[in-house]
């Protein structure tokens, strides 16, 4: 147990010292601060403000529209509506198949999707293409948070006389909420770094978002294309862009425990 910890922590150690190392001599104010300019990718002026903001975008929207979605569905699957049935015993099995599929098959069904209603690359492709790919993660952990959740308090709640609604809505997401919390941040995160599917459909351009129908730049992708360049310079702020990207990951998944634990302290154990 304790070399699986030093692997974990290991890996996580030299991603962050080769990400700084790398990427910290190139990050300046203007790179995060400004958008690419005339020949940014040759090595001169300009920053990745328009990746920063297409990431948020991208991740946001997904994010939220996966939650709208995927709340519903962990509340049907409790024993009051689906229960142990055929139906949520299916429901499950999918949501566990969705979640193995890999990023670029999201990517090329979502581009398929596109084409079909006539939608060019833009970020409101990305958003589909991205909350495709989160809604089985956030599904499936808001399932088992609700699952957690004991019996006695929806018994004593329908002893007072509240309804399945009311339960669910007033006493089960109340005790799930730090979980649920986690796994709108951790969903977050996920479609913040994922590169594959956005590839085909939020397409990439040097201008900031501006609209849904519009492409969008992303981290993941401003990363890929700058480290394929032969320029050094243009290289060095690729692994810049990394780096800006690992701390908004990380800054999640710090988010994620502070809120957890302050949530904790009004949950019944």
């Amino acid at each position: 147990m304790r070399l699986s910890l030093l692997i974990v922590l290991g890996g996580l150690a030299t991603i962050l010292i080769v990400t700084l190392f790398k990427g910290l001599p190139a990050l300046t104010l203007e790179m995060v601060t400004q958008g690419p300019q005339g020949g940014f990718y040759l090595g001169k002026g300009g920053g990745i403000l328009n990746a920063i903001l297409g990431s948020l975008c991208l991740a946001g929207g997904a994010t939220l529209i996966a939650l709208l979605i995927s709340l519903p569905i962990a509340l049907f699957l409790q024993p009051e509506y689906a229960g142990r049935t055929r139906l949520a015993t299916f429901a499950r099995f999918s949501l566990d198949v969705l979640w193995g599929v890999p990023s670029i098959v999201y990517g090329a069904f979502g581009f398929t999707l596109m084409v079909y209603l006539g939608i060019r690359a833009s970020l409101l492709g990305g958003i589909i293409a991205l909350t495709l790919l989160v809604l089985p993660i956030m599904a499936r952990a808001m399932d088992e948070v609700v699952r957690s959740v004991p019996a006695e308090l929806k018994e004593s709640s329908y002893t007072l006389g509240a309804t399945r609604l009311e339960t669910s809505l007033g006493v089960v997401v109340r005790q799930a909420l730090p979980g649920i919390c986690t796994a709108v941040l951790l969903s977050f995160g996920r479609a913040i770094g994922d590169a594959a599917s956005v590839l085909f459909t939020a397409g990439y351009t040097d201008s900031l978002p501006s609209s849904l129908l519009r492409p969008v730049a992303s981290l993941p992708l401003t990363v890929f294309f700058q480290l394929g360049t032969p320029f050094p310079k243009v290289q060095e702020r690729a692994y810049a862009a990394a780096l800006v990207l690992t701390v908004i990951v990380l800054t999640i998944s710090i988010l994620s425990r502070l809120l957890t634990r302050s949530f904790t302290k009004h949950i019944t154990k």
